[in-house]
C-alpha cells in the first residue's frame, strides 16, 4: 500500500494550497496564544517559580510528540490528524478514541482562548465583569467561524496578520521586562519549589498544553502542498520558534512580578502578562501587550476552528460522525457544516465562564490524544519511519505518565467521556452494519 495515500478515497476532497511559510505560521498561530498569555499564570500557580522548569520540560515532551506527528503525516497525509492514524496503524477503537479526545480537548482549549481574548480586550477599557467577558467570548467565535466557513485561503491571510502581531509584542514585551527580570529573579527559589514533584509534573502537563498546536499543520495534512516535505519541516520550525519565545516570556514575567503574582493576575482577569508589563515603567508596552494578547487568542480560536473542524469532517467520512458533516462546499473548499457545527460547540463551552477549568480539562484530554499519536508512530514500518522508534516511545511515556498529574476530578471526567465515545462508536458502528445489509 502506498503510505502517502488514505486507505479511504474522500468523497470530496480539500485542495492543497498551505506552503510551508503558511504552515509553520499556522502552528505558531495555534501556539503563540493562550498557553502564553494566559496558562503561564495557570501553571505559576501551579508550581510557583518552577513553573520555568515546567516550561522547559513540557518543550521537551512536545518535541517527541511533534517528531512523531511529523512522521506520521509525511506517511499518511489526510484531514483528521490522529484520528485517521489510529484508524490506519492501530485499530478502529483507538483511532476512534483520538479523534474524540481532540474534539473534547480542543474544543476546551477553543474556550479557553475565546474567553482570553475577552479578558485582555475588555481589561484596555477596565472591565472586569464575568458576564461581560463571556458575552464577548461568544461574539468572537462566531465572528471568526464566518471567517473559518469562507475558505483555507481566507483563513491563511488572517492568521498571518494575527500571527505577526502577536510575534511583535511579544519580543517588545521580552525586551523590556529583560532588566527588571535579571533583578528579581530568585534561583534559590526555583531550586526549592523544583523538588516539589507533583507540583512540577501537574504544571508540565498543563504547559504541554500550550506547545501542542503544531498538530494543527498534521490535523490540516490535506491542504498542505507537498506533504511529505513541508509537513516535518513546518513543524520542527515551529516547535523551535515556540519553545524559545515560551521560555524567555516565561522568564521575564516570572522574574519581574513572581509567580505568586503572575498567578494572582491570571484568576483576577485572564490577563497576567499585561499586568506585568504595567509594571516595565515604559509606557506603552502593556497596550502592545494588550493587542499581542487579543490577536494571539484570535489565532488560536482561528486556527482551533481549522482544526477540529477537519477532524469531524473526516470523522463524518468514516461514519463515526453524522454523514452531513462531511460535505465540503465547492465553492469555497471548506467543510462548511462541520466548521459551523464546531463554532457551536466551542460557543456553549465558553458559557462555563472559567478559563482554568477549561484549561485542565483539555490538559488531560490532550495528553491521551498524543499518547496515541506516539503509539500509531511505532507502528510504522522501518521503512516509512525517519526518526528512532526511541523517540515515539519517549513520547508515548511521557504522555502517560503526565495525564494522572492533574486534578482527580478532571481525569476521572476524561475517562468517563472516553467510555461515553466508545458506546456512541458501537452504537454508529452497528447502525453502518445494519444499513449496508
Amino acid at each position: 500500500m502506498n503510505a502517502s495515500k488514505p486507505d479511504h478515497e474522500p468523497q470530496e476532497a480539500l485542495a492543497r494550497v498551505v506552503g510551508v511559510p503558511g504552515a509553520v505560521l499556522m502552528g505558531l498561530g495555534s501556539i503563540l496564544g493562550t498557553g502564553i498569555f494566559v496558562s503561564i499564570g495557570i501553571a505559576a500557580g501551579v508550581a510557583g517559580s518552577a513553573v520555568l522548569l515546567a516550561v522547559a520540560l513540557a518543550a521537551v515532551v512536545a518535541l517527541f510528540n511533534g517528531l512523531s506527528s511529523a512522521q506520521l503525516a509525511a506517511n499518511h497525509p489526510v484531514s483528521g490528524g490522529t484520528y485517521e492514524y489510529g484508524y490506519r496503524y492501530l485499530n478502529p477503537a483507538l483511532g476512534f478514541s483520538a479523534g474524540w479526545m481532540f474534539v473534547c480537548a480542543k474544543s476546551a482549549s477553543a474556550a479557553t482562548a475565546a474567553l482570553g481574548f475577552a479578558g485582555y480586550a475588555l481589561t484596555q477599557f477596565g472591565v472586569t465583569n464575568d458576564w461581560a467577558r463571556v458575552a464577548l467570548a461568544v461574539v468572537a467565535v462566531a465572528v471568526l467561524t464566518g471567517i473559518v466557513a469562507g475558505g483555507m485561503r481566507r483563513s491563511n491571510r488572517a492568521n498571518a496578520i494575527i500571527v505577526l502581531v502577536t510575534l511583535a509584542s511579544l519580543v517588545v514585551f521580552v525586551i523590556a521586562g529583560l532588566p527588571s527580570a535579571v533583578s528579581g529573579f530568585r534561583p534559590q527559589r526555583l531550586a526549592e519549589q523544583a523538588y516539589d514533584a507533583p507540583s512540577l509534573l501537574h504544571a508540565t502537563a498543563l504547559m504541554f498544553v500550550a506547545y501542542t498546536g503544531y498538530g494543527r499543520i498534521a490535523t490540516l495534512g490535506e491542504e498542505v502542498r507537498d506533504p511529505a516535505r513541508s509537513i516535518p519541516r513546518a513543524i520542527v520550525v515551529t516547535l523551535i520558534v515556540s519553545m524559545g519565545l515560551y521560555v524567555a516570556v516565561t522568564f521575564v514575567a516570572v522574574g519581574s512580578m513572581g509567580a505568586g503574582g503572575l498567578a494572582n493576575a491570571t484568576r483576577a482577569a485572564a490577563a497576567p502578562l499585561e499586568v506585568a508589563a504595567h509594571g516595565f515603567g515604559l509606557r506603552g508596552v502593556s497596550v502592545l501587550i494588550g493587542i499581542g494578547a487579543v490577536t494571539a487568542m484570535l489565532g488560536v480560536l482561528l486556527n482551533l476552528l481549522l482544526g477540529l473542524s477537519r477532524v469531524l469532517l473526516a470523522m463524518a467520512r468514516r461514519g463515526d460522525m453524522p454523514s452531513a458533516l462531511a460535505r465540503v462546499d465547492s465553492q469555497h473548499s471548506s467543510p462548511r457544516r462541520a466548521v459551523i457545527v464546531t463554532g457551536a460547540i466551542i460557543a456553549a463551552i465558553t458559557l462555563v465562564g472559567s478559563v482554568q477549568l477549561a484549561w485542565s480539562f483539555s490538559a488531560f484530554t490532550v495528553l491521551v490524544y498524543y499518547a496515541l499519536t506516539n503509539l500509531a508512530a511505532l507502528q510504522l514500518p522501518a521503512d516509512q519511519r525517519r526518526y528512532p522508534r526511541w523517540v515515539a516511545a519517549a513520547g508515548l511515556l511521557s504522555c502517560l505518565g503526565l495525564a494522572f498529574w492533574v486534578e482527580p476530578m478532571i481525569w476521572a471526567t476524561g475517562l468517563g467521556l472516553i467510555a461515553a465515545g466508545l458506546v456512541w462508536h458501537a452504537i454508529a458502528r452497528r447502525r453502518a452494519s445494519h444499513s449496508r445489509e
